[in-house]
């Protein structure tokens, strides 16, 4: 209002007063641009229509066309493209039928034709209105797209994070309830007949549950002080002989071939995770009382290659021999995120093998990454 006053007392005796009806249409402009987030094209039509009406009645020009403006630019904000640039032709299309043709036969009086190069300086506001919109529009856009991609990528660590805490779980679990399942039930047996036996069992059910809480509690603390390192150093192969020796408490006897040379700590945690699932499933799915690991270091450009083939005799005691479930799957997780390569499955002449290849330059640049 303020500012069409101010455009009255500059065009006054060339345009028609500022009249009631000239203020209601002011008034009706401002106000639609309330709703131009909920109805952008109806706004964008509406803000044109208004002007439109409010020009062909002859009043000044002036801040009228921000509303036009203002309502264009948040159609095209919200994606309503052709309908914006529709209402903004339609707007400018009616101007040039007001300013040329019919002129004569409307207010105010004695009006003379509106000169063409006017036309120059309403297409260039036109085409300034639209870029605007279009640029902020893209900007939106593009800010939309950020925001997904930022949220898939936090998703996605989540996930692999919650996977990893998952693999390292069950390896940690699976290996000593395995262990104190089988002590337990020796235990069990020999409690009458042979209690110095029952008593070793129990010791072995111990040592394994102690190693299994601290394992556990080490997870635990990774995941309340995210920010810290590890205050306990990760598994790796050089706690083989452990393995060996848990392996021996369960009745399984593990001959170990060949050892492998200072690994990455990926690659470390991951052979040793393997050997530990596969040394598990023999307990718990093999009626074999005897195991092989062989470890083979091939070495190559960038760091070569680890080998690891774990071999039990067989038979299998249940349907599910060989550990079908999360074992083999968190196995596969770990070898693919090494960028390696895993078989498992009963061999030909019975029994069952894991042979796990990791690549050891993959693994070193993934950390390195990290």
């Amino acid at each position: 209002m303020v500012g069409s006053n101010a455009a009255a007392g500059l065009q006054e005796g060339e345009r028609a007063s500022l009249e009631p009806f000239a203020r209601l249409l002011l008034l009706l402009g401002a106000v639609l641009l309330l709703w131009r987030r909920k109805y952008p094209v109806q706004v964008a039509f509406g803000t044109a229509a208004t002007a439109m009406v409010y020009l062909g009645a002859g009043y000044p020009y002036g801040p009228v066309f921000l509303t036009v403006a203002l309502g264009v630019f948040s159609a095209v904000v919200a994606g309503h493209r052709g309908a914006a640039w529709t209402a903004m032709g339609a707007f400018w299309a009616g101007h040039v039928l007001v300013a040329h043709w019919l002129y004569r036969w409307l207010p105010p009086a004695g009006d003379d034709a509106a000169d063409w190069g006017q036309e120059v300086v309403v297409v260039t506001w036109v085409v300034a209105i639209v870029a605007f919109s279009e640029l902020a529009r893209a900007r939106r856009e593009q800010w939309a797209r950020d925001r997904a991609e930022r949220a898939q990528a936090a998703r996605r660590r989540a996930d692999e994070e919650r996977l990893r805490i998952a693999r390292e779980l069950h390896d940690v679990l699976a290996h000593s309830i395995s262990v104190i399942n089988v002590q337990a039930g020796v235990g069990l047996a020999l409690l009458d007949s042979d209690p110095e036996q029952a008593r070793t069992a129990l010791t072995t059910i111990k040592a394994a549950s102690k190693e299994a809480l601290g394992e556990v509690r080490q997870v635990l603390d990774t995941l309340r002080t995210p920010g810290d390192a590890p205050r306990a150093p990760a598994p790796g192969l050089a706690r083989l002989p452990e393995l060996v020796e848990q392996a021996a408490g369960a009745g399984l006897t593990v001959e170990v071939e060949g050892t492998a040379a200072a690994l990455p700590p990926g690659t470390d945690l991951a052979a040793f995770r393997i050997v530990q699932e596969a040394l598990t499933n023999v307990v718990r799915h093999s009626g074999s009382r005897h195991a092989r690991v062989r470890l083979e270091r091939g070495e190559g450009e960038g760091g070569g290659e680890l080998r690891l083939r774990i071999d039990d005799d067989g038979p299998a005691t249940g349907a599910d021999a060989g550990g079908s479930g999360n074992g083999l799957a968190g196995m596969r997780e770990r070898v693919a995120a090494l960028g390696g390569t895993i078989e498992a499955g009963p061999r030909a002449d019975g029994g069952f093998r894991v042979l796990a290849v990791l690549p050891v330059r993959a693994s070193r640049e993934a950390e390195e990454d990290r």
